[in-house]
């Protein structure tokens, strides 16, 4: 059964979700080092060194230390760059790039949060040019991302904000002061080891595709550990049963009854078990 759904009342909730290897299956800003590359933002060698850190992330995760190199590479990298025409890029190659590599799981289970009622909060270490389309097309209720300084409409380098670990929990506890946010009946999902401070500042933490330090923590602490592993284009998901009955029925007569069926038979069975977790 799916249970009781909780109507939008005081207090609040709200379901905070990592981004890289949470809710896409790739780090979102390197993945755009092709484009930068295309846009003459960034060196063949640049580009090539991306798809390397990318394969290095995504083959062992990154700890700490990996995290700094990383945040001082991409800062040194983006010295000079136009803001606007990063934006532009960012929004001309999002849906190529950013769509197909969307966890299935995760965008059930940011469906499932805004039906119970709670906002869905992406928190990023990735920068907010990349992190906030990515929000919007996720439909995101807000944003946390790291932001650069900028000066004369060209970064300069250096870092305003950044959004990593401690600093995480941080931006949440101040979302639930402003937003009036009971974080002991929130949800928080991260892959990552370095935002065990997000994870502990609410009371309903998740371990996804978690690394090895995150996971031997969730095991110890009782957390539960979810497997994502199915990327997929938003469009190519099955329309929400949560839908106004009319544009279902459209999709069910477009696809044939007997395959409709199923399908919707199997994904309102998928529905039940995202709900008995929530």
């Amino acid at each position: 059964m799916l249970g009781v759904v909780e109507n939008h009342s005081s207090p609040r909730t709200a379901a905070f979700f990592d981004l890289d290897k949470t809710v896409i299956a790739k780090s979102s800003t390197l993945t755009f080092s092709k484009s930068f590359y295309k846009g003459g933002l960034i060196s063949r060698r640049a580009a090539l060194r991306t798809a390397y850190t990318q394969f290095v992330f995504l083959a062992g995760g990154a700890d700490h230390e990996q995290m700094e190199r990383m945040r001082e590479y991409l800062s040194a990298m983006c010295r000079g760059w136009n803001v606007q025409q990063v934006k532009e890029i960012v929004a001309e190659t999002l849906h190529d790039l950013i769509d197909p590599i969307i966890y299935d799981e995760a965008a059930s289970l940011i469906e499932a949060h805004h039906t119970a009622g709670r906002d869905v909060v992406i928190v990023s270490t990735s920068g907010a040019e990349v992190v906030e389309p990515i929000g919007e097309l996720l439909g995101a209720d807000r944003v946390v991302a790291t932001r650069m300084v900028v000066e004369d409409g060209v970064f300069t380098g250096e870092v305003e904000y950044y959004a990593y670990g401690p600093t995480k929990a941080e931006a949440i506890a101040g979302l639930a002061e402003s937003e009036g946010y009971d974080l002991s009946r929130c949800y928080a999902y991260s892959d990552s080891a370095t935002d065990l401070p997000m994870l502990e500042s609410v009371g309903h933490p998740h371990a996804v595709n978690p690394d090895r330090a995150l996971r031997r923590e969730a095991a110890a602490r009782g957390w539960p550990v979810l497997s994502f592993n199915r990327p997929v284009r938003l469009k190519q998901r099955l329309p929400s049963l949560s839908m106004p009955p009319r544009p279902v029925l459209a999709a069910v007569a477009a696809v044939g009854a007997a395959a409709a069926t199923a399908g919707l038979v199997w994904y309102a069975n998928r529905r039940r078990a995202l709900y008995a977790r929530i």
